[in-house]
């Protein structure tokens, strides 16, 4: 069934925040031509996070060469990616004086390596320019790529994120040139490549799943290695994406964190609000204090 609500619920509602970090990060990005999936896809918490002098950094331009019905990220043909980007986004995590940087790209179905080669060029980068930096990837899928994952694993990041985003059964509906069981296996094999890197991956809920299909996939997501997860409310952008079948409540996100934390994930960021990287740089010490 489709929510025919159109008001929000109270917990939905977001104060907006600023301050001079904000303003920080809203000039770099202006000043010197970034992207961000903060601004990009909308994000709920843009203001809190800036307002804390963190963002994440979208690479490879902001056209997506794939339409997935739930996202806000513009789609069509990308532009040729940029070699000074790298530097470019390392220059402003420096300056930002960041100590946990998040990337993030489109998904470049137009290159061979699915943007591998910038994305390890970038860890390189920051590395250098912020030695003391975490650096926390949320890459797309590669197309399966296998030789392009390794390239990013042999950068050493601390952690690779991949989203599965939904349950396998609403895949054709919500990303219909995705694959569950391919992104399962990225996930997989980079725990195989690299098991020192932390694997993470991010859940939105109210597309039509069932409890009983979510928790399959967070134990499909335990199987495959992945030890950090994110579950969030999803939001529809316009009336032309995805349509919302319900609000989660507050109380509900309380048990699916509980649930996750029972099956054996080492933190669960769970919460209307809750994206992919939200509080990432929290999780990724409750994940290192775990061990």
């Amino acid at each position: 069934m489709i929510l025919k609500q159109e008001r929000k619920p109270p917990w939905l509602k977001v104060r907006i925040q600023g301050g001079p970090q904000a303003a920080r990060i809203e000039k770099w990005h202006r000043d010197h031509g970034l992207h961000s999936v903060c601004r990009s896809a909308a994000c709920p918490n843009q203001g809190e996070c800036w307002s804390r002098g963190t963002a994440t950094f979208m690479i490879l331009g902001n056209v997506c060469s794939r339409d997935c019905a739930f996202c806000n990220v513009a789609h069509g043909t990308p532009v040729s990616p940029d070699p000074r980007e790298p530097a470019k986004v390392a220059a402003a995590v420096a300056e930002l004086g960041l100590r946990h940087a998040v990337i993030t790209s489109v998904t470049r179905d137009d290159l061979t390596d699915g943007g591998a080669a910038q994305f390890a060029a970038l860890v390189a980068a920051i590395r250098r320019a912020s030695p003391g930096c975490r650096v926390e990837l949320l890459i797309p899928d590669l197309g399966g790529n296998r030789q392009a994952l390794a390239e990013i694993l042999a950068a050493e990041p601390d952690v690779l994120g991949h989203n599965l985003e939904t349950v396998p059964r609403l895949y054709p509906q919500v990303r219909s040139r995705a694959d569950y069981r391919r992104s399962l296996e990225l996930l997989s094999r980079s725990r195989e490549i690299a098991p020192a890197i932390a694997v993470k991956s991010g859940l939105m809920v109210g597309l039509g799943e069932s409890r009983r299909e979510l928790t399959e996939v967070m134990k499909d997501l335990l199987q495959a290695g992945c030890r950090l997860l994110t579950v969030g409310q999803y939001l529809p952008p316009t009336r032309d994406h995805h349509p919302l079948h319900r609000y989660v409540s507050p109380e509900e996100f309380i048990e699916i964190k509980n649930e996750g934390a029972m099956l054996g994930f080492a933190h669960v960021e769970a919460g209307p609000l809750v994206r992919s990287s939200y509080h990432a740089e929290e999780q990724f010490k409750e994940i290192i204090d775990a061990e």
